[in-house]
């Protein structure tokens, strides 16, 4: 396990940064990480940035998304702030416990995401960031939370209705009706995937990074949302589109193929998102991410798929 005092102090900090800020826009910040770690892979294939710092313990969303998350929660219970709120900058209220919460989630994420990839062919075959940002945001809802883990909408509705959009809870309303999700997972996604597969052909020295160059767009992209406009959330679909695309390009051997495969695979991720919003946060009182709920499943679908196919070709 690649652990050093350096990353640890790192963590403490990112995740108070987080908490500062808001979490919404900490990830927003690891967006623009992520284009300059990319540009600087091109450069300089050596280069760390994007693995040691937009992944890494100073804006990793495992570590700053998930103090904004938590302290988010922590401050809802000093003061009128909504626990689900990921936009406030937590700095207003002048409380360092607040902000010592966000440090607190820090140090958690960046030791649960070494642990998972420690796991035997789960922790390579998935997105460990994505899935501690879920165990971060489970704890913080179990400490800090009284909606439980799923909260239903209060229509009295049974079964999976129990669960649906209402105007007291949703997660994003452009998102929520399945056609429009479908639609906009495989045309996003087909879009990432290009992106992804031009990349790599044009870039050798991006292989294994590629894929994360349209995360970083849609990441960036989330700031005319906290600017109050209705841009679509994509990154959970960009992402697994990418890792598709650029997964399944040497297998198949042609990018139009790759392409369409990675259009699934952003697909895939729009479902699991919009699933995921309903069953943990629409209607709950802290945030638990729809997006990092649904590019982990994802990714290791992906992999999974191609590990299956690579052994029986």
């Amino acid at each position: 396990m690649d652990i050093s005092f350096v990353s640890i102090l790192a963590a403490a900090a990112g995740g108070f940064f987080g908490a500062a800020l808001g979490a919404l826009q900490a990830f927003i910040f690891t967006g623009f990480m992520v284009l300059v770690g990319v540009v600087a892979l091109i450069a300089d294939p050596n280069s760390t940035i994007l693995s040691d710092v937009a992944f890494g313990p100073a804006f990793g969303p495992h570590i700053a998304f998930a103090g904004g998350v938590a302290a988010a929660a922590y401050a809802a219970r000093k003061s009128d702030l909504i626990g689900k709120d990921i936009v406030t900058p937590l700095a207003k209220f002048a409380r360092p416990d607040v902000l010592l919460i966000g440090a607190v989630f820090g140090l958690f994420g960046y030791f649960v995401q070494k642990l998972i990839a420690l796991i035997p062919w789960f922790g390579a075959n998935t997105d460990s960031v994505a899935l501690t940002v879920i165990i971060s945001a489970i704890v913080v809802r179990l400490i800090f939370g009284k909606s439980g883990l799923f909260p239903k909408n209060g229509t009295g509705a049974s079964g999976w209705a129990a669960y649906s959009p209402t105007d007291k809870g949703r997660w994003i309303e452009g998102q929520e009706r399945f056609v429009p999700n479908t639609v906009l997972g495989i045309f996003v996604g087909l879009l990432s995937a290009f992106v992804a597969v031009t990349l790599l052909q044009a870039l050798p020295q991006l292989s294994g990074n590629a894929q994360t160059f349209m995360f970083g767009i849609s990441a960036v992209s989330l700031i005319f949302l906290s600017f109050g406009h209705a841009v679509p959330v994509t990154h959970h679909i960009t992402l697994p589109a990418g890792v598709a695309a650029v997964t399944f390009l040497p297998i198949v051997g042609e990018a139009w193929i790759a392409m369409l495969i990675g259009a699934l695979g952003g697909l895939i991720g729009a479902w699991f998102a919009e699933f995921f919003s309903r069953l943990w946060l629409a209607h709950g009182d802290t945030h638990i991410d729809p997006p990092a709920a649904a590019i982990w499943p994802a990714t290791t679908l992906i992999l999974g798929a191609a590990a299956i196919v690579t052994a029986v070709s």
